[in-house]
């Protein structure tokens, strides 16, 4: 049986081998940090029927398989002649006989990243270069394993690799920087796969915004040895906006300029609009975007709104601004004219920035009261004659003020005024009417004892009427007297009519006699009595006296006159004085006209009290007479009844 046994073994590996092919198996991929070491797995397949001739040996290309093209020998068992950059780094771990090429390479530097062929050596012709290779990559730094893209609030796994193809030295893995990160977790993996080890540690944590651009590292390093390999990434962390600063809510005056910056907070940069209502100003994907706003005019007064989307999110800010004027012109009612007794309301309506003040004045009065508004009502209830006038809207704020008028009529019936009576004048008693009214009274008169309606001027009555506004005013002249009265004062008997469109209205005037005028007839009267008085005394005196003179036969023959001088100055001076107390009378009744013409405001046309009208001046007519040698006779001189002295005087 062992027999049968020892030749069925060959030919079992003879029909084995006669299957086999030129073929090479090696990692696609291998790490390695530099300054460490790397063992690159190899085995080797070549056909079964090749003998190899002196044994079986080997070799190993750096870049290129083809020995024409002189690639660099990484290791050759026939020889120690190998590239310079390999010379003592290199050592086959396999045994070639037993198909396994495993290369040892010490002390890797990143010049030896690339890729590693190998070529089969049997002898003579059969050698053969496997098109398969290993490709190296020595690495100054782990690696980090970050996704793509990573958002915020959503949970985050950051992996670090570190290769573990050194048979002398493991490495060890260390996460830095991780202290400000909420709640962080770690977690540690070996991964072996084709002959090929490596090492990871995977870090879990939730970011947030506040963690965008901030730093993480890895650490690789080598128990017992110096190595240590680091690296640093900063973490791209996308937010939708957070916040958007806008400029605060501002007040600018009319027709200025401002700017109105924008900055949005965001990752990535968002797009950013400037809104006003449903109007986009301006746009731009940026951190930040101003708008500026020039020549500004109340219209562009509102809500700004700056809008901030970068796809992840959302945010918007608004600001208010205020662009202060002052009031423009008010608007008020038209003029209006209205019936005494209506209500009506008067409306005033401004824009302004801030708000105005509205201030009512009637005819430069305040009336109503101040409104702080843009409209302000003024109501008047049952208005009177009072309320005709002109009113004003007044609107002020701290810009400036403006203002608007209207004229508001109010018409209503007559209205007698107490100025409306009849006097007495000179020419007979003057009757007065005075009416207010809007439209203006018609003013007529009435006597209802003639049953005459005086509306004119005719010949017996001086009719006048004149218009002020709206008051009326009417007068007459009555030249006729009338009959007397018990008094001794004139009788009248008249009625004044005031009319318009809304009433009409009859009264009786009343004679009424001012004080002033009745002390100057009383006191003329009594001054008149007693000058007429005085001169009948002074008449009869002078009369008496001229009777005595001739009293005796025929006096003028009998008559000597021891001194004439004497008796011509005695009768001269008793006419200067009858003249000087005439003359005195004249005078106090012109006087008395005088302060009666004041008093009254009459033209004077009055007859003076007291004077001499009416009565014939007659002049006191007086002879001298002279007498040349003259003398008295004796016993011709003496006393006359009433104990006069007296002269008498013959003609010769």
């Amino acid at each position: 049986m062992m027999w049968c046994l020892q030749l069925l073994l060959p030919l079992l590996m003879i029909i084995n081998d006669a299957s086999s092919q030129w073929n090479v198996w090696v990692p696609r991929d291998i790490s390695a940090m530099t300054n460490s070491c790397v063992v690159i797995p190899c085995t080797f397949m070549y056909p079964s029927g090749i003998r190899p001739y002196r044994g079986v040996h080997g070799i190993w290309y750096f870049g290129q398989p083809y020995p024409q093209l002189f690639p660099p020998v990484v290791f050759k068992t026939r020889t120690d002649v190998v590239h310079e950059s390999y010379k003592g780094r290199t050592k086959l771990l396999g045994d070639l006989h037993q198909r396994n090429c495993t290369l040892l390479i010490n002390n890797i530097a990143s010049e030896h990243s690339g890729r590693y062929y190998f070529r089969a050596d049997l002898g003579g012709a059969n050698m053969y270069t496997f098109p398969d290779y290993a490709e190296l990559k020595v690495l100054d730094q782990p690696n980090i394993d970050v996704p793509e893209e990573i958002v915020s609030d959503e949970s985050l796994e950051l992996t670090c690799y570190a290769p573990d193809n050194c048979p002398d030295m493991t490495p060890e893995i260390q996460w830095m920087y991780t202290d400000y990160l909420p709640d962080p977790e770690f977690s540690s993996d070996y991964l072996e796969e084709s002959n090929t080890a490596v090492l990871s540690s995977t870090l879990t944590f939730t970011p947030r915004p506040m963690h965008n651009g901030q730093l993480l590292g890895c650490r690789v390093y080598y128990p017992n040895t110096t190595q240590v390999y680091e690296r640093l990434i900063s973490l791209d962390i996308k937010y939708a906006p957070r916040s958007v600063w806008v400029n605060v809510s501002s007040e600018v005056m009319e027709g200025s300029s401002v700017m109105l910056h924008c900055e949005v907070d965001s990752n990535p940069y968002s797009k950013i609009s400037w809104m006003f209502g449903d109007q986009e100003l301006l746009w731009d994907t940026a951190s930040n975007v101003s708008l500026s706003l020039d020549d500004l005019t109340p219209a562009q007064e509102g809500i700004y709104t700056c809008v901030g989307d970068n796809g992840y999110g959302t945010m918007n800010t608004s600001l208010y601004l205020a662009v202060k004027y002052p009031p423009r012109e008010p608007m008020v009612n038209e003029s209006l004219t209205v019936q005494e007794g209506a209500s009506i309301a008067l409306h005033c309506s401004t824009l302004g920035s801030p708000a105005p003040t509205l201030t009512w004045l009637k005819d430069g009065e305040l009336v109503g009261t101040i409104t702080a508004d843009e409209l302000s009502v003024l109501e008047i209830i049952e208005i009177t004659p009072h309320g005709d006038g002109q009113y004003r809207c007044l609107a002020e704020n701290e810009h400036g003020r403006a203002s608007s008028s209207l004229n508001i009529t109010v018409e209503y019936a007559p209205v007698l005024l107490e100025e409306s009576k009849c006097t007495v004048v000179r020419e007979g008693v003057q009757c007065v009417c005075m009416a207010t009214g809007n439209p203006e009274p018609i003013i007529e008169f009435y006597l209802p004892d003639q049953n005459i309606t005086i509306n004119e001027t005719d010949g017996r009555y001086n009719f006048y009427t004149h218009t002020d506004g709206h008051t009326s005013t009417g007068m007459i002249k009555l030249r006729e007297k009338g009959d007397r009265v018990d008094n001794g004062g004139p009788a009248v008997n008249v009625h004044c009519s005031i009319s318009n469109m809304y009433g009409r209205e009859s009264i009786h005037l009343e004679l009424q006699q001012e004080k002033k005028y009745m002390m100057a007839v009383i006191v003329g009267t009594i001054g008149g009595v007693a000058v007429i008085a005085f001169i009948i005394a002074a008449v009869r005196y002078v009369g008496h006296n001229n009777k005595k003179e001739n009293g005796n036969g025929n006096p003028i023959q009998d008559v000597v006159l021891e001194n004439p001088a004497l008796y011509y100055s005695a009768v001269k001076k008793d006419k200067q004085n009858l003249r000087k107390k005439v003359l005195k009378t004249e005078l106090l009744g012109s006087k008395f006209n005088s302060i009666l013409e004041e008093t009254t405001g009459e033209d004077g046309d009055y007859p003076p009290v007291g004077s001499m009208a009416g009565l014939e001046r007659q002049e006191l007519n007086y002879a001298a007479l002279e007498f040349i040698g003259a003398r008295p006779r004796e016993g011709a001189s003496g006393r006359g009844d009433d104990g006069s002295n007296y002269t008498e005087i013959k003609a010769k």
